[in-house]
């Protein structure tokens, strides 16, 4: 697949910090000066706020002391010579400026302040330009109380790059952060764009081209990306004109109790919807009428104990499973699991299938280990803590968390949430930014499992299969809306596949 094409994986690839200032370094080397990149990007940034605030005529511009600042001294000259009323805040005295940013400094011949003296309710839009995406320590002093003028204005606020305060890498908030309407950035987002609590700071992002090249990147091998189908989607598997349901697998999903069925339902409904060919849901005796109450295209099936659960495993059609649901936490839920995960089955554990093993993890990270199947791991914070007590409490953030519990289970890692992040053992790691809050209702994390499970039926990989079922879920709570309850998600689910479709076509 060519690296231009608008459905490779490098579509979707997130630069690192570090990434980011090796792709400056090799596009520089390319023939492409850091000048002229700079010149591009203030370029982009006053082209983006004339076009967001066309009737702005009074505009703050906060100038720091690196390229930052030097985008916008760019952005401030040509905002003045469109016309704008412009006056830059300066961090820095310019004298102490070098390279490309002092060269910036020099070519704005408007109005200049020191930082100190922002008063922003002055200004009809205010434009930041502080600290960029490298930034590694939390702000204070003078850039801090601007920044907290800034916030409490009623002025929008536009940010370079990243807003000032939001750690690139991790979307961490360093001390103060600026809270912007919206932020633009170059070639390609970072993950703190897309990482809590950046992405509620950076508002609408905005990406511009200033001529780095594709190949650079490719050249990177990058590891972390944005959650869209341009990841998955030469992996999605669709219905051919001369197939069968069998050819779609068989995902099958495991019941709780009479009183504690509903969640199966969920997550075997949604499996069907998503393109399994068949879905069957296991029941112990107790909860078979039930089941059998609700069910229609979802078959049934009873299963009280290791043998029936042999008998069924004896079919190797039934290839795809969901545990944990409703099912309930104990001996029985770490037995099933065991038993899915030798028989080479590919397995989603969530819920109390994860709570199951609190106090074992690695008893469950030992059978991932030597299965032949894919095992995806869906939890959310609460049960992220009790798998991996040590990475929750550490501060590198959403993102290193992940990619480590993949590492150390040998699974997929769906780590849930507004920034839901999937992580695969090699180091794969994909941001989520579709949904809504809505989807902070109960049952809709059994929806997303039985929508991964079908995936996985279909023959998807598993790292593939976690981003497009997390994708697809979140899909399906916006084209919803307001009032989303897991009951609504399933229904949504072939709108999402007809704009999946049309895009694979």
């Amino acid at each position: 697949m060519s690296r231009d094409d608008p459905a490779s994986p490098l579509q979707a690839a997130l630069p690192t910090c570090a990434e980011t200032r090796r792709l400056d370094a090799l596009t520089i080397r390319g023939g492409i000066s850091g000048a002229i990149l700079m010149e591009r990007a203030g370029g982009f940034v006053a082209a983006t706020a004339i076009e967001l605030h066309p009737t702005a005529s009074g505009i703050a511009v906060l100038a720091g002391a690196g390229n930052n600042g030097g985008d916008a001294y760019v952005a401030a000259r040509h905002l003045a010579a469109a016309g704008r009323q412009v006056v830059v805040f300066e961090l820095a005295d310019p004298s102490r400026l070098s390279g490309d940013a002092a060269a910036a400094s020099a070519g704005y011949a408007g109005p200049r302040r020191p930082l100190a003296e922002l008063r922003p309710g002055d200004f009809a839009l205010v434009i930041d330009g502080l600290f960029g995406a490298g930034l590694s320590r939390p702000i204070v002093g003078i850039a801090a109380e601007a920044i907290r003028r800034a916030n409490a204005a009623a002025a929008p606020i536009l940010a370079i790059d990243l807003p000032s305060g939001i750690d690139g890498d991790t979307g961490a908030a360093l001390g103060s952060a600026i809270e912007a309407q919206a932020t633009v950035t170059f070639f390609r987002r970072k993950p703190g764009h897309l990482l809590m609590p950046g992405r509620a700071h950076c508002g609408r992002v905005f990406v511009g081209d200033i001529g780095v090249v594709e190949t650079s990147l490719a050249s990177l091998d990058p590891a972390t990306f944005a959650n869209e189908p341009a990841l998955f989607r030469a992996a999605l598997r669709l219905p051919d004109l001369d197939g069968h349901k069998y050819d779609r697998g068989h995902a099958v999903v495991f019941s709780g109790s009479a009183s504690r069925t509903g969640a199966a339902r969920l997550s075997a409904g949604a499996a069907l919807r998503a393109g399994a060919g068949l879905v069957t849901v296991l029941s112990p005796a107790s909860a078979v009428l039930v089941n059998a109450a609700h069910l229609t295209a979802v078959m049934l099936r009873r299963c009280d104990n290791e043998a029936e659960l042999d008998t069924a495993l004896a079919d190797e059609r039934l290839n795809a499973f969901v545990l944990g649901p409703g099912f309930g936490v104990g001996e029985r839920a770490r037995i099933y699991a065991g038993r899915l995960l030798a028989a080479d089955r590919h397995v989603v554990l969530d819920a109390d299938a994860l709570t199951s093993f609190a106090d074992a993890p690695d008893d469950l990270f030992a059978m991932i280990r030597g299965s032949k199947g894919s095992a995806v791991l869906t939890p959310h914070a609460g049960e992220f803590k009790r798998l991996f007590p040590d990475l929750a409490e550490r501060s590198g953030g959403k993102l290193s968390q992940a990619r480590e519990a993949a590492d150390r289970s040998g699974a997929i890692v769906i780590l849930k949430g507004a920034d839901t992040v999937v992580a695969a053992p090699d180091g794969r790691a994909a941001i989520n930014a579709t949904g809504t809050p809505w989807l902070a209702t109960a049952g809709s994390g059994d929806v997303l499992s039985g929508i991964v499970c079908a995936q996985l039926a279909q023959g998807m990989a598993g790292f593939e299969a976690a981003c497009a079922g997390v994708w697809m879920h979140g899909k399906a709570a916006e084209a919803f809306g307001p009032g989303l309850i897991a009951e609504d998600l399933a229904p949504m689910l072939p709108r999402v596949l007809a704009e999946l479709t049309a895009e694979r076509s």
